[in-house]
């Protein structure tokens, strides 16, 4: 890796910013002057100070955010804000992408991250990793809608679903719901309830696989994962993998 491009990716500034410091002989790697970003190092293998401070590489970032209403889960886009323009830039000099897509209307959890194998088992098929949402449904959800869902339902294109979960908090002609379910098709909770009737009137994610959304954190709010919340996820994405073998 450049050693501008570390020590930008570490917040030391931008790129234009490393390079001046660069070039006072501030920063040392194996405890020599080294005054050319363009050097290529390994940072699990070398010391790296700047000002006599070690820099602590961190390949990988992992955020938790709390999507708000008409952000979409993308990189970039010409026309709405992404949830990538929520970062801040020592967090966006990661690169970071979303796990998977929530829908521009859905608010609640996404997972942000460069862990592109992570990233890929979480968002494989195959795997069938859990997702919990809470609704807001016009209709009268039923004990017949909570055995339909387990046994998996049509959608409008002829799809069957896996079976997901269904668990009905206060019924009534506007009922709130919690759904779980093991995959991510095109605004499949919504087509779910279409399927039986019911529109969906409020949606929002608030788990994935073991992580449990930050209930402290506000519409529009991320935080990175604790040590512990990283563990819980790879724990899960091995034993997930283990089950798929």
């Amino acid at each position: 890796m450049r050693l501008d491009k570390l020590l930008a990716n570490m917040g030391y500034g931008t790129r234009k910013e490393v390079k001046k410091v660069l070039k006072t002989g501030s920063v040392l790697v194996d405890g020599k002057a080294v005054k050319d970003g363009s050097v290529h190092i390994k940072p699990d293998e070398q010391e790296i100070t700047i000002f006599g401070e070690e820099v602590h590489y961190k390949p990988f970032i992992y955020l938790m955010m709390n999507k708000p209403k008409g952000v979409i889960s993308a990189t970039e886009d010409r026309e709405h804000e992404t949830v990538i323009d929520l970062l801040a830039y020592e967090h966006a000099l990661f690169e970071p992408f979303p796990v998977g897509r929530l829908d521009k209307d859905t608010e609640g959890f996404v997972l942000l991250t460069n862990d592109g194998k992570l990233a890929h088992e979480l968002m494989s098929p195959k795997k069938h990793v859990p997702k919990t949402y809470v609704a807001t449904v016009s209709g009268r959800v039923s004990e017949e809608d909570i055995v339909s869902f387990k046994q998996g339902v049509e959608l409008d294109d002829g799809y069957v679903t896996k079976p997901g979960e269904l668990v009905i908090h206060v019924p009534g002609e506007i009922s709130k719901i919690a759904l779980t379910i093991s995959e991510g098709k095109f605004h499949q909770v919504k087509r779910m309830f279409k399927s039986v009737g019911k529109k969906v009137l409020e949606l929002k994610r608030i788990s994935i696989g073991p992580l449990q959304l930050d209930e402290n954190l506000g519409l529009g709010e991320y935080r990175e994962l604790t040590e512990e919340e990283i563990e819980r996820l790879k724990h899960a994405q091995d034993e997930m993998g283990n089950a798929t073998v």
